[in-house]
């Protein structure tokens, strides 16, 4: 990944492409967020025997991984943009 030349937003490809990725990291967080908000709602709906504790651990693991890659990628593409 380093050392790859700034992507050119005034390209509809190459812009497209920089969205797409930028993408793709929030929707890994994002998934397991969900994934957490279903476990607790089965939780309370079906499997009350869970403790209650694993889903909102699944949910900070979720929001964690979500900024934690997004901060990342902003850093990544911040050096990316400068051509470093």
């Amino acid at each position: 990944m380093e050392g790859r030349p700034p992507p050119n937003l005034k390209d509809p490809g190459d812009l497209a492409a920089y969205r797409h990725e930028l993408r793709g990291v929030r929707w890994g967080g994002i998934g397991i967020t969900l994934v957490g908000a279903v476990v607790a709602a089965l939780r309370a709906w079906a499997w009350p025997a869970i403790p209650a504790l694993i889903p909102l651990i699944v949910v900070a693991w979720g929001m964690l991984l979500m900024l934690t890659a997004i901060a990342l990628r902003m850093a990544y593409h911040a050096r990316r943009m400068r051509g470093q």
